[in-house]
């Protein structure tokens, strides 16, 4: 293809709304109809799938599992038949509808290490993503897994906090870990405050961390109910507020 494919990784602390923000990015993006959407949903408690109100119905792990599975009973093919069953498996378990793929990575639950049954995974994981414009990958507080299991690069590691110190110190310590030990290879790095008061607090966190803060979106009652009721953020309204705060941030990042 010739648009090079952009991979946005979102995370942050459980509980400060990482989900419904990614969720609120999907949307935005799926009403750019030029461009094809891949959503991956790389948290194990797999939230993305119910803030869409998408049906999955499997994960990439219970691929692996079957996989392994398999191949503990000494039932292992050659590597092609292999790779073909995994391209075929992981195709199913595409969900689509308009210009939006969805794919959940799920909860790994055999034991052991069975790092060429990840690398595979992850290979053709990266070969799917191809067909799309761009990748939102909605992850766990950790960035390891993303490396690991999803992504070698992203093009936009974004850390999503609330105003708790809590929050802000995994954001913190999400960046030293990127940076220090290579957790996760990127090429920008931005921070979304979420449930935010007024713009003193945006400042007075600003002065504590040395992650560009790309916006923030307010204590809002509407994501409120919509996560209390697992409603569709795909229907979340274009008129508010925290709607076109994200459509903002999406802008400035020129997708």
């Amino acid at each position: 293809m010739d648009k090079k494919t952009k991979t946005i990784a979102l995370c942050g602390k459980g509980g400060v709304g990482k989900t419904s923000v990614s969720a609120l990015m999907v949307k935005n993006l799926a009403k750019r109809k030029d461009l094809k959407i891949l959503a991956i949903d790389a948290d194990p408690a797999i939230g993305l799938c119910t803030a869409l109100g998408i049906q999955i119905k499997k994960t990439v792990d219970d691929i692996r599992n079957d996989l392994i599975n398999s191949i503990k009973k000494g039932q292992s093919q050659d590597k092609t038949a292999t790779l073909n069953m995994l391209d075929y498996e992981l195709f199913d378990a595409l969900t689509e509808f308009d210009n939006v793929g969805f794919l959940a990575i799920g909860r790994p639950e055999s034991e052991g290490c069975f790092c060429k049954v990840n690398s595979l995974l992850k290979d053709i994981i990266q070969d799917l993503a191809k067909n799309f414009d761009v990748v939102l990958i909605d992850g766990e507080a950790g960035v390891e897994q993303i490396n690991r299991r999803v992504m070698k690069t992203v093009d936009y590691l974004i850390m999503v906090s609330d105003t708790s110190a809590k929050g802000v110190n995994v954001a913190n310590t999400i960046k030293h870990l990127a940076n220090d030990n290579k957790a996760v290879n990127y090429k920008n790095m931005g921070m979304i405050l979420n449930r935010v008061r007024d713009e003193r607090e945006v400042q007075n966190i600003g002065k504590n961390v040395s992650i560009n803060i790309l916006g923030w979106l307010p204590e809002d009652d509407l994501i409120r109910e919509f996560d209390f009721h697992g409603k569709s953020f795909l229907d979340f309204p274009d008129t508010a507020g925290a709607y076109k705060t994200v459509n903002n941030i999406i802008q400035a990042m020129q997708l």
